[in-house]
C-alpha cells in the first residue's frame, strides 16, 4: 500500500514546488539588491572608460531628469554583463535603472515601475474623464499648476495612493497645469530634510536628498524647496 502512494505523494510535491517557484522568481523580481545595483555600476562605468559615452537610451529633451536617463542594457550585455539583472524590467522584474548626475558622477539608481502602474490607471480615468468634461475635476489647488482632484468625479471609491520606496508611506498624486498626473513627496522630503540639512545647498530643487540617498529616485515627481524647514513646491 505504501509504494502505491508513493508516485501520487511524489506527483503532488513536484506540481507544488512547479506552481510555487514562480511566485518565488517575483518576488525575487520586486527586491532591490544591492549587489546587482553594483554589478549595473560596474558595467556602466566600465562601458564609459572604453567610449567615452554612457549606455544610456534616448529621451525627449523635456524628459523629467529622474526619468530621462535609462540605462540601455543591449549596449552592456554580453561584453560588460552576461545579462541584464533579474528585477530589472528586461528580465520581468518592476525596476528600471537609471543614471543621474551624469555629468559629474554617473550613478546607477532604480525607478520603480509599480508606480507606474498607479499613476497611468489614474491618468486613464482623468483622460476619459476630460474627453467628456474638458476640465480636470479640481478640488483644491494648493500652488499654480499644483492640483488635488475630486477623485469621486473620476470613478475612485477612495483616494488613490502610491507606496513610496523610500519611507513605505502612502503618497498622494495631484494633477499639473498640463494635466498630468504626479506624485507629491512632501511626506518623504519632511524627514529627508531633517537628516540632511548639511546638504540643503547643495541644489536648489531639494529631491536629490530622496536619490542620493537611496537606491531608488523620484519617478513621476516635481521640483520642491525648502522655506521654513518645510518642502514647498518649488515653480520655476
Amino acid at each position: 500500500m505504501q509504494k502505491k502512494w508513493l508516485i501520487p505523494l511524489l506527483l503532488i510535491l513536484l506540481t507544488l514546488s512547479g506552481c510555487l517557484y514562480p511566485e518565488e522568481r517575483k518576488l525575487q523580481n520586486r527586491i532591490p539588491y544591492q549587489d546587482q545595483i553594483t554589478a549595473v555600476q560596474t558595467a556602466v562605468d566600465n562601458f564609459q572608460k572604453d567610449t567615452g559615452v554612457l549606455p544610456i537610451k534616448t529621451k525627449e529633451a523635456d524628459t523629467d531628469i529622474y526619468q530621462k536617463y535609462l540605462i540601455d542594457f543591449n549596449k552592456l550585455v554580453p561584453k560588460y554583463m552576461q545579462e541584464p539583472p533579474g528585477n530589472s524590467y528586461e528580465k520581468g522584474g518592476t525596476f528600471q535603472y537609471v543614471l543621474i548626475d551624469v555629468e559629474t558622477n554617473p550613478t546607477v539608481k532604480l525607478a520603480d515601475l509599480v508606480l507606474t502602474d498607479k499613476i497611468q490607471d489614474v491618468q486613464v480615468a482623468l483622460n476619459i474623464y476630460m474627453d467628456k468634461h474638458r476640465y480636470p475635476p479640481f478640488k483644491k489647488i494648493e500652488e499654480q499648476g499644483r492640483y488635488t482632484l475630486d477623485y469621486k468625479k473620476l470613478g475612485f471609491k477612495k483616494d488613490p495612493f502610491v507606496t513610496s520606496p523610500f519611507t513605505g508611506k502612502k503618497l498622494p498624486m495631484m494633477v499639473n497645469g498640463d494635466a498630468k498626473i504626479f506624485i507629491d513627496y512632501r511626506k518623504d522630503l519632511k524627514p529627508a530634510i531633517e537628516s540632511y540639512k548639511d546638504e540643503l545647498d547643495k541644489h536648489e530643487d531639494i529631491r536629490h536628498l530622496l536619490a542620493e540617498h537611496s537606491y531608488f529616485v523620484p519617478v513621476y515627481s516635481v521640483p520642491y524647496k525648502v522655506e521654513n524647514n518645510e518642502p514647498v513646491f518649488f515653480i520655476k
